[in-house]
């Protein structure tokens, strides 16, 4: 069994590696651009270099499905680079190989707002993909970059799935059937990534879980049963969305970035902006084992928890990271 989170954004640090390490993750996928350009993100892949170097005992990066398994077979962790919004590719299809060549593997279409490509999921409008967004989602299925549509509005997923040639992602959001957050995903929704191959993560941020910081396990893994009972269990993985040690004040560059010159917390509180208390059950890498207890305890098979651990995503980087044959 692998054990793969497919969304974190934590404030990476040797103290983070080992408690990947401690947790036995075998693969991350990083978010390394939330609203920088290419020069910015091209900075921010050289800071992980130093890290892959500083620290080659604990991590790696990852570029194929089968640097999982080089993980996992040295005790290291392997790591994913995505982007949570279009912004390193500016108006240029063509940095979408070039990133695809730098290491990056998922890229979102929209970060909440609307974008070039298509619409996010805060905006009053929803008009789907755009020309553009209809270019570039073939071009990253040509290349092997895949689509992530955590934070787009439902018709704009919906037109992703059914446009894309090879399965997209949403790789960190719940069930809106179970909490009604603004990004959590109507069942229309999942079902139109589901049915065409795709995958979703379960997110960990508390603004995405019922009862949010109280959520229990049994809940969250509750609501795992229901949506494989609905949609197929082989769909899903867990994509954490873990900030962990984050200052409050990234918020304010996760929500804002530079399009605005107001303050903008998205499903926080703006009384009180930054990031909530992580679930009793899952502060860090080193719970993340907790979730497959939870999973087994509520009727999952080995073999489902095996999947929804990890080889679930394993075998969806197998078939998606590679460029189009």
């Amino acid at each position: 069994m692998y054990r793969i989170d497919n969304l974190q954004y934590a404030n990476w640090s040797e103290k983070i590696f080992r408690q990947m390490r401690e947790g036995g993750l075998d693969a991350v996928h990083v978010t390394i651009a939330y609203h920088e350009n290419f020069r910015e993100t091209v900075l921010n892949m050289e800071r992980w270099n130093r890290w892959f170097e500083q620290h080659s005992d604990l991590i790696l990066k990852g570029r194929w499905a089968g640097d999982v398994r080089r993980a996992h077979e040295s005790a290291r962790t392997a790591i994913f680079f995505g982007f949570q919004n279009p912004s390193p590719i500016e108006d240029d299809i063509g940095l979408v190989e070039v990133h695809h060549d730098l290491g990056a593997r998922f890229m979102q279409l929209t970060y909440n707002n609307q974008s070039l490509l298509a619409t996010g999921c805060y905006e009053d409008d929803d008009t789907g993909l755009t020309r553009m967004g209809k270019q570039v989602v073939r071009e990253m299925n040509r290349v092997g970059l895949v689509v992530d549509m955590s934070h787009s509005a439902d018709r704009s997923t919906i037109e992703a799935a059914e446009h894309s040639e090879r399965p997209i992602t949403i790789t960190h959001a719940n069930p809106h059937f179970w909490q009604p957050a603004l990004r959590n995903k109507r069942d229309n929704v999942i079902r139109a990534v589901t049915d065409n191959g795709g995958m979703m993560g379960f997110s960990l941020y508390p603004h995405h879980l019922k009862d949010k910081s109280a959520c229990t396990l049994e809940s969250f893994c509750q609501m795992v049963a229901d949506c494989a009972e609905k949609f197929g269990a082989e769909h899903f993985g867990i994509g954490s969305d873990l900030c962990q040690d984050q200052p409050d004040s990234v918020v304010e560059w996760m929500r804002v970035g530079r399009w605005t010159k107001e303050i903008d917390y998205g499903e926080g509180s703006a009384a009180a902006p930054g990031f909530p208390p992580m679930p009793s059950w899952y502060k860090d890498n080193r719970d993340f084992g907790n979730i497959a207890t939870g999973l087994a305890t509520v009727g999952f098979s080995q073999a489902e928890v095996e999947g929804l651990m990890g080889d679930n995503w394993f075998h969806f980087y197998e078939q998606n990271f590679k460029p189009a044959s």
